[in-house]
């Protein structure tokens, strides 16, 4: 399955493109299509037809998974971090979108969460739900990367830098092990660090990849009205939707880095955008209690 490439006029040295892997379902868009998609295939193949897995308030990934359950038809189970929000899921966009699609909701603690990859937990999960198949957080595991290799195709082969936002590292994992010889990877990591190199490493050898947290814009899920008024502008301009979360900051450094000649003179420069764009009500609903503009 491709994606439709839409060309972007910038700065006069560089050609940038963007992937419009957001456009692939309305639903399950972007890399969590991508990560989901041999991921239901086996789930489909086998005997146990419930899926859980972890995520926060406004996940892309549990906001997927629900979606695919419905689909699919299978049972889903979203754990949710923080305990308090189990009393407002009618005021979270995300949440009451995964209750629609049937996703069993259980909210726990945010120190409960942290163990949540814990034998014990996992033992504890499975002696109240029954057996089931488990996803992680974000959704990254091997089948995940392997859907994600699927993002470049041949019709990619011109571009001299692949941009692409980094949550967990499952989407870059793929990303980096496609890529072609020629070309270079740049990841946009979401969040403070490059841990997600360790990740990277787990599934690929290939080292043509470099991975900047210089656009987090404060850590996950922190914004500020640059980043904003950047998301509303581009918005604008070319009549694409970015997501506060990820690829808005991408895009931010993208156009920073070229204003910078960060890139190579006359370089074809190819951006994937991975979806989450379900984020933005929650990310408004913010940025309102905030007294801050909002995305349009």
């Amino acid at each position: 399955m491709k994606a439709e490439i839409i060309n972007i006029h910038t700065l006069e040295n560089y050609k940038l493109a963007i992937k419009r892997e957001d456009l692939l379902f309305p639903d399950i868009s972007g890399n969590k299509f991508r990560k989901l998609k041999y991921q239901i295939e086996k789930i489909l193949m086998s005997d146990t037809r419930t899926l859980l897995t972890f995520g926060g308030a406004y996940s892309n990934h549990i906001a997927a998974v629900a979606a695919a359950g419905k689909k699919y038809q299978f049972k889903t189970i979203g754990i949710i971090r923080g305990e308090e929000l189990g009393g407002g899921v009618s005021e979270n966009a995300t949440l009451s979108f995964a209750r629609e699609q049937g996703m069993q909701l259980e909210f726990i603690s945010r120190e409960a969460y942290r163990m949540k990859e814990s034998q014990t937990t996992i033992d504890d999960l499975k002696e109240r739900y029954g057996d089931f198949y488990l996803i992680p957080e974000g959704g990254t595991n091997a089948l995940a990367v392997k859907g994600c290799e699927e993002i470049l195709t041949s019709d990619d082969a011109s571009y001299d830098y692949i941009c692409i936002s980094v949550g967990t590292g499952g989407t870059l994992a793929g990303i980096v092990s496609s890529a072609l010889p020629h070309q270079q990877v740049l990841g946009f990591s979401a969040l403070k660090g490059t841990f997600q190199k360790e990740v990277v490493s787990i599934y690929t050898s290939n080292s043509n990849y470099k991975i900047v947290d210089d656009y987090n814009f404060g850590g996950y899920a922190k914004i500020d009205t640059v980043l904003v008024r950047f998301i509303n502008e581009f918005k604008i301009a070319h009549k694409i939707q970015l997501d506060p979360v990820y690829t808005g900051k991408m895009m931010y450094g993208i156009y920073d880095l070229m204003e910078k000649q960060y890139f190579k003179e006359n370089s074809r420069i190819l951006a994937i955008h991975t979806g989450g764009l379900q984020g933005i009500a929650g990310m408004n609903e913010t940025l309102k209690r905030k007294k801050l503009p909002r995305i349009i």
